[in-house]
């Protein structure tokens, strides 16, 4: 992707869970946009990579987020190199303990909110602290839909995302007055691993817009968040899910199906 606009030249961004995925496909819209990115994996390796495909402008930071030592030892890294704070991206999260409710357990639950909630509850934290001080900033955190719906077999999940949505809304009203915004980008089906094309096309059926999505279809309205653009939103939830969270019944079971539709 070559981006038009140069929106973040000489700001400072961090990513959480930048290795990969929706993650890294953001840390690249932003380096492409001029910014100095500071990429965080729980994998050295993975950061290491991304940072090195990104070039001189980025910078492996790894951390576990759900580890405050490591968070702050982090951000005490990016400080150091690179001066300031302008944009946290919370997109660090397990996205792969779906267990049925009647076999979770303590552990199960603990690191699920750990990693996803608490995750991003320390790293908004520490951000916060930087960004009043300098009188501006934007965190960013990634949702789901199952915030405000409901997966199977993913109680604790929907649970942290949901408490990301809350805390969103509340660090909105808390930071407001230090010029600082917070908002969440709410993502739908994204295509993020390995997946044969034809189980994708399958999958992609339930999406009004009729395909799963990409990290980079995430990355763009994540960055837009971030910009001058974005300057008089605070405490949104930005749904980017081609249309699913707002259909009451999935094509299949539909009382007006596709077959229906006007073709020319």
């Amino acid at each position: 992707m070559t981006a038009q606009l140069q929106r973040f030249v000489n700001q400072v961004v961090i990513v959480t869970g930048a290795g990969h995925g929706i993650g890294r496909a953001v840390a690249e819209r932003f380096a492409a946009e001029g910014a100095l990115v500071a990429v965080n994996d729980v994998s050295g390796a993975r950061a290491a990579e991304v940072a090195e495909a990104l070039g001189p402008q980025a910078l492996a930071a790894p951390a576990d987020v759900s580890s405050k030592a490591q968070v702050d030892a982090m951000f005490d890294q990016v400080l150091a190199r690179l001066g300031r704070l302008d944009v946290l991206v919370n997109n660090a999260g397990n996205i792969h303990a779906a267990r049925h409710f009647l076999e979770g357990d303590e552990a199960w639950w603990d690191q699920l909110l750990d990693v996803n909630l608490k995750g991003s509850f320390l790293c908004a934290h520490r951000a916060a602290h930087i960004m009043a001080r300098q009188g501006s900033g934007v965190i960013i955190s990634m949702s789901s839909g199952g915030a405000t719906r409901a997966h199977r077999g993913n109680v604790a999940y929907d649970a942290s995302k949901g408490g990301i949505e809350a805390m969103t809304r509340a660090m909105a009203l808390d930071l407001a007055p230090y010029g600082v915004r917070v908002n969440a980008v709410v993502p739908g089906l994204i295509r993020t691993y390995d997946l044969d094309e034809a189980s994708a096309v399958e999958r992609g059926k339930v999406v009004p817009l009729g395909r799963l999505g990409s990290p980079e279809d995430l990355a763009g309205p994540t960055v837009f968040l971030a910009t001058e653009d974005a300057r008089y939103i605070t405490g949104a939830c930005l749904v980017v899910d081609g249309g699913v969270l707002v259909q009451q019944r999935s094509p299949q079971v539909e009382t007006f199906p596709l077959s229906r539709f006007p073709t020319w």
